[in-house]
């Protein structure tokens, strides 16, 4: 299971113990960042996952009369979940783990799904020889589900524009108002921020100028930590203080709705004529989503 820093980490073990309980083998992993590759969870991680596949195919060659051959391993599954940096993560702690010398080999790795188009081979492991063939993403013919369709478009495993990015964000809105997550900022809604006031006021007049700069050097850029708060403490502000039925759905509409309007003063998104303010909005919230920036989430639920 890729990409577990951007899935709800209390969902991850339950996932975990379903699959174990179903008598399969699941291990969750971060194959995307770099850094966590370095870092001691996540190389653990992923050395374990390979550690794994080795001891099987030594299992399995014991079984066959000619244990000469290399290994290939089939890489499947649906678009964008992070096959090729997967697949290449694993080659890098292949070759350093068995000390071998040379360029390593890089599969493409693009945020947009189909971004692979072609088979390519990757060896991860020596004595036995093992590789990893990285597959394009694969999915059925048709999608009848709404609600599937639109969770594959929020992670990303289908094009925005199938479920159109406006419809996706508010969507995207629904799960956050409907979750526990957005409590999570409420420190954000304090102007103190927890902080005591003398150090609130030193820290404050501390960091003023270097914000000022920051935000003129980059007035729109909507991943900047400031603006990122401030999505947070908007979000936070604008469910805390609606009065509605959330069970009701004109309410919660509505709730999405205000969540919108708010949204586009924090993104500083102005109402042009020919341009589509909500446009705008989706596509920054969207992007804010799949970074981990909204927080951390697990679409489906265990059956």
């Amino acid at each position: 299971m890729n990409k577990m820093d951007l899935a709800n980490r209390s969902q991850i073990k339950e996932w975990v113990s379903y699959f174990q309980q179903n008598n399969c083998l699941s291990y969750g992993v971060n194959a995307h960042n770099k850094e966590n590759i370095k870092q001691q969870l996540g190389k653990v991680h992923l050395l374990q996952f390979l550690n794994f596949l080795q001891a099987r195919v030594r299992e399995l060659k014991r079984t066959e009369q000619h244990s000469s051959y290399t290994t290939t391993i089939l890489l499947v599954g649906i678009p964008n979940v992070g096959k090729s940096a997967l697949a290449n993560s694993l080659h890098k702690i292949g070759r350093i783990s068995a000390a071998e010398k040379g360029k390593l080999k890089n599969a493409t790795v693009s945020p947009q799904p189909g971004e692979t188009k072609d088979i390519s081979s990757l060896k991860i492991g020596s004595h036995p020889n093992i590789y990893v063939l990285d597959t394009p993403g694969v999915l059925p013919p048709e999608i009848l589900d709404a609600d599937v369709c639109c969770k594959l478009a929020l992670t990303g495993a289908i094009g925005n524009c199938l479920a159109g990015e406006k419809e996706l964000s508010r969507y995207l809105l629904t799960i956050l108002n409907l979750s526990d997550e957005y409590k999570k900022w409420a420190k954000l809604a304090d102007p103190k921020n927890g902080i005591p006031v003398a150090d609130h006021k030193a820290e404050c007049s501390g960091n003023f100028e270097m914000d000022m700069k920051r935000k003129r050097q980059y007035p729109t850029d909507h991943t900047q930590d400031f603006i990122v708060n401030s999505v947070r403490k908007t979000l936070f502000e604008t469910i805390s203080s609606f009065d509605g039925n959330l069970d009701d759905e004109r309410e919660l509409a509505r709730l999405v709705d205000a969540e919108i309007s708010a949204l586009q003063k924090v993104f500083q998104v102005p109402e042009n004529v020919g341009v589509d303010a909500h446009d705008k909005v989706a596509c920054k919230l969207l992007n804010l989503y799949r970074t981990g920036r909204l927080g951390h989430y697990t679409l489906d639920c265990i059956p």
